[in-house]
């Protein structure tokens, strides 16, 4: 499960294996001074490739879906759509298929990723509401199209 602002969580599911995992970054490219761990986009999508190929996936049975960059009302960088941006070149980059997205906006998202369906649920809430609790009406199912 991942809570989301401005961060984006991809997660990836073999349809084949039935198998996914699940990404959150906070910022889409480290610096020249500092080393790419998984709290940059950049980093973090490789990383989340690689390990889904290393256990044995085919890159032409993955399929993504991507969530958060939500607009920040206390920031002018704009960093939620830099890294949608930076996911979505990655994945772009290995052909990998966007089948489901909910980004942008300015509401908070907590997305819970079933690693084995490859089916997410996302609540929304406003800033004004607490991180725990959310109202049916505010929650919606993604499923993961083959």
């Amino acid at each position: 499960m991942a809570s989301l602002g401005s961060c984006v969580a991809v997660c990836l599911y073999d349809h084949k294996e039935q198998y996914g995992g699940m990404n959150h970054f906070v910022a889409p490219k480290n610096g020249r001074k500092e080393s790419p761990t998984a709290k940059f986009g950049n980093a973090a999508t490789l990383g989340l490739i690689r390990i889904m190929l290393k256990n044995g996936s085919d890159i032409k049975n993955i399929h993504a879906q991507i969530f958060g960059g939500a607009a920040s009302p206390f920031s002018r960088e704009k960093t939620g759509r830099k890294n949608v941006k930076i996911a979505k070149k990655i994945l772009k980059k290995f052909k990998i298929p966007i089948v489901s997205e909910d980004i942008g906006g300015s509401l908070v998202r907590k997305v819970a990723f079933n690693t084995r369906t490859g089916e997410t649920v996302v609540y929304k809430v406003s800033g004004t509401d607490k991180m725990n609790k959310f109202s049916e009406n505010e929650r919606y199912f993604h499923a993961q199209r083959n």
